[in-house]
């Protein structure tokens, strides 16, 4: 009797140990749910009381404006701050927020607002599942004036190819390669600062797919950049790819944030270019065969099966935030401005 006693005290307080941990680990979750609706209420206040920032919006309905009018020359696709230089992603984004918004900024902002709680909720979806913060830390990726500026007060087609960037990097984190690449090439096709991440997801594709896996993946990507420039390609194929990706564009010295203490005269120089490019590839080889290894060391095994444990979440997300970051700090005084992800 004592014994059956015992049994059920012991099974009574397994189920409590079990019950406490399955809130333990929902906790997280809530408390990202909550933050997505604070914010958005913080976004509100936002678009209702701070002054709209003009700067690119009106250059990007007069380019849609043109390509609406059948416009197919990218050299003669311009707008009040110079000549067309994205991908022709950005042409089909901002046309669908002419068309939904009539080219007005007010309703634009509530749009890009929707836009930011998506992207907001992308981001708490992945430091949840890699665990890479305690859940109380989470509510300091919604402390970014920056941020919160980009989307709601400047409209940029950052918001969009960041917001495709994370998307991607969830479906990738769930080992759902094929998707994951189409979106990530969804979003360079909008701007192509995506293009950063590149090397990392390259090395996880090697590493977890076959090489007729990782063929067909790439073989994916491409296909929506043929199918996405087709109208282009198909006119004037020179003048879309020269423009739309144009890898030694130099950023304008007046617009820099990050090199503002850099000469001008230096600033645009090609010597400089050509440094900046070999300290990056010596960057990535050093997190090829350093970091990265280690990394991979401390959590084995991480592709063996299709669960998302922490190690394997991890694995699959670190890469991309550590190339990105020293790409960022390398490469950031040319026209690759990445703003979301850095701040976060």
């Amino acid at each position: 009797m004592a014994r059956a006693e015992k049994k059920r005290a012991d099974r009574r307080a397994a189920a409590a140990v079990e019950k406490s941990a399955r809130s333990a680990d929902r906790r997280p979750l809530y408390f990202a749910a909550f933050l997505v609706l604070a914010d958005a209420a913080l976004v509100a206040l936002i678009i209702a009381f701070v002054p709209y920032t003009k700067i690119d919006w009106d250059a990007y309905m007069s380019q849609v404006d043109a390509f609406l009018e059948g416009e197919r020359d990218y050299t003669k696709i311009e707008g009040d701050t110079g000549p067309l230089v994205y991908p022709a992603g950005f042409l089909y984004v901002y046309s669908a927020i002419k068309f939904l918004t009539g080219g007005q900024v007010f309703p634009a902002q509530i749009l890009f607002g929707v836009l930011y709680s998506i992207n907001l909720s992308l981001v708490l979806l992945l430091y949840v599942k890699t665990e890479v913060l305690p859940w109380w830390a989470l509510g300091l990726l919604c402390l970014s004036k920056r941020v919160h500026s980009i989307f709601v007060l400047r409209l940029f087609n950052d918001c969009f190819a960041m917001t495709l960037l994370h998307a991607a990097m969830v479906l990738i984190i769930y080992h759902k390669w094929y998707l994951g690449l189409i979106v990530f090439s969804g979003a360079v096709s909008v701007k192509m600062n995506v293009l950063l991440f590149a090397p990392s997801l390259l090395l996880l594709m090697v590493k977890a797919m076959s090489i007729k896996g990782v063929f067909f993946a790439l073989l994916g990507a491409a296909v929506v950049q043929v199918l996405l420039g087709m109208p282009f390609l198909l006119s004037y194929p020179v003048e879309y790819i020269s423009r739309a990706f144009n890898l030694g564009r130099v950023f304008i010295h007046f617009w820099s944030v990050n090199f503002k203490f850099v000469p001008e005269k230096l600033f645009v120089s090609k010597e400089l270019a050509i440094a900046l490019l070999i300290l990056h590839l010596t960057t990535l080889m050093v997190f090829l065969f350093v970091a990265f290894s280690v990394v991979e060391n401390t959590f084995s095994d991480t592709f063996e099966d299709h669960s998302i444990s922490r190690g394997g979440a991890l694995l699959e997300y670190l890469p991309f935030y550590c190339l990105f970051i020293t790409a960022f700090a390398i490469f950031a005084h040319r026209h690759f401005v990445p703003y979301m992800v850095f701040t976060y």
